[in-house]
């Protein structure tokens, strides 16, 4: 994470338990379009999601901590929301709440990852 994070932002990292590191992996990088390096430190593997200037997260093997309820976790889908939500159910995941307008705050939504935690994805516009 980046001292820009640190001073500009008050979430400055994420990390997303998940049951099967490659499925879900595969599930983020293609709903949201970005790239995710998976990393190995001793016996532990988790993969980071690409965040040149932004907060960065990673996703975690941890199965007993996957949720549907708790924290709503809002993940970037700028300029292809549609796209994002049209790609949930061919990888893995579920559509909980098709996309609403969130009044000026642009347009979300919810959805259960191929692990089956509850995220939202986000837009300004509704794209």
């Amino acid at each position: 994470m980046s001292a820009h994070d640190q001073q500009y932002n008050c979430a400055v990292w994420f990390d997303i338990p998940v049951a099967d590191l490659d499925r879900a992996t595969s599930f983020n990088a293609n709903v949201l379009a970005i790239k995710f390096e998976q990393q190995k430190f001793v016996d532990f593997s988790f993969a980071v999601l690409e965040h040149e200037e932004g907060n960065g997260g990673c996703l975690v093997p941890e199965p007993g901590d996957i949720t549907d309820k708790g924290i709503m976790l809002y993940l970037n889908a700028e300029g292809g929301l549609r796209d994002a939500v049209k790609k949930v159910s061919e990888f893995g995941g579920k559509v909980s709440e098709d996309i609403d307008p969130i009044g000026p705050h642009g347009f979300r939504a919810i959805v259960r990852d191929s692990e089956g935690n509850r995220i939202v994805l986000h837009s300004i516009a509704d794209a």
